[in-house]
């Protein structure tokens, strides 16, 4: 009954969508192009597709190649308008996935590394020349969730898809979680499918490849990835917990959009006790250590995600709370096959932009 309540709101958002397309297709509307390569990563629908750790990956190809920047809105942050990350940042200023690859890839650097320069701005078309005039030797920008920001036209433009959630069987907000109609696809030049089971057969590959086709280019390159989860690392030494994970009670708490994979994770190789869920970007406060406390057994562990690590360390360190029952959970993508060629195509591209 509801689904049949929103279809005509659907229907207008979608139609909103398509004339906003229509105004930056037609160059009615004003669009950057950047004078420097710029790479915009970013999906059909409302969050949970992956793009972070996506980004880092696409950083930890790139960055021995030169200095190159990240460029994302700051979902979460107190502050407006454009600010470089510095040591000195937290999630209030910057957000909480910037200062995730700001710590991951900004704040240490080894000898004859080239920078990665981590930044956020609301309006990337206003924000890219700022950052090009504070980084003139920049050789590359990396847009987070950038795939509905048409007034920057970047050089490549990848979109991700959750395996779990695929477009074609998705319509437009808000009777679906769509954030413009599927030929949005369109204007893909690579589609990552990621979240994908380990096990993903060719077959079903080639089923997933033909419905993304029908939407987007008919020769878009389609590539599958997978979450991999590292082992926990432990909030005061920052060393790995190689320990027999099976054995050990954990408490989750997590604070992302779709935390339903995570859990599956965490159930498989852990003892879990409880999942404490907090919204996508949600603020911690001292209340939320003291309900994570009294969740607590003897004897078990907190386990969170390392996006909600970025919030809670700083937040156990002003309070004085006990971080020794605190681990997080690294990730990185890994790619079912096909991984070199999506690395020559992106590093292909640059090289023909150069």
């Amino acid at each position: 009954m509801l689904t049949h309540l929103l279809n005509p709101l659907s229907w207008l958002y979608g139609g909103i969508t398509d004339l906003r397309n229509f105004l930056y297709d037609r160059n009615i509307t004003t669009i950057l192009r950047p004078p420097i390569y710029t790479i915009g990563v970013g999906n059909l629908t409302v969050g949970g597709t992956g793009k972070t750790p996506h980004v880092d990956y696409l950083v930890s190809v790139f960055k021995k190649a030169g200095p190159i920047a990240t460029l994302s809105r700051g979902y979460g942050r107190k502050t407006r308008g454009f600010r470089i990350v510095t040591d000195g940042d937290t999630a209030d200023s910057v957000g909480d996935e910037p200062l995730l690859l700001y710590r991951k890839h900004g704040k240490i650097r080894l000898p004859n590394q080239p920078e990665v320069i981590v930044s956020v701005g609301e309006k990337r078309a206003e924000a890219i020349p700022r950052l090009l005039l504070a980084e003139p030797d920049l050789q590359l920008v990396i847009l987070d969730d950038a795939f509905q920001h048409r007034a920057v036209q970047p050089h490549l433009n990848l979109l991700l898809m959750d395996y779990n959630r695929p477009f074609y069987r998705d319509r437009p907000f808000p009777g679906g979680r769509l954030r413009e109609r599927r030929r949005g696809a369109q204007r893909a030049d690579v589609v990552l499918v990621t979240k994908c089971p380990d096990e993903l057969d060719l077959a079903e590959q080639k089923t997933i490849r033909e419905h993304i086709r029908a939407y987007g280019r008919a020769d878009v390159p389609v590539f599958f990835t997978a979450i991999r989860y590292g082992l926990p690392v432990d909030f005061t030494t920052s060393k790995p917990d190689d320990r027999n994970e099976i054995q050990k009670p954990v408490v989750l708490v997590s604070g992302i959009a779709r935390p339903e994979p995570l859990e599956n994770y965490v159930r498989k190789h852990f003892s879990l006790v409880r999942h404490l869920r907090f919204a996508d970007h949600h603020p911690y406060t001292a209340g939320d250590l003291e309900r994570i406390r009294r969740a607590l057994p003897p004897g078990s562990t907190v386990l969170t995600t390392e996006k909600d690590f970025v919030k809670l360390a700083p937040l156990l360190a002003e309070t004085g709370a006990d971080r020794s029952t605190f681990q997080y959970l690294p990730i990185e993508v890994n790619f079912l096959d096909g991984e070199e060629e999506f690395r020559k195509m992106v590093l292909a591209r640059k090289h023909e932009r150069d």
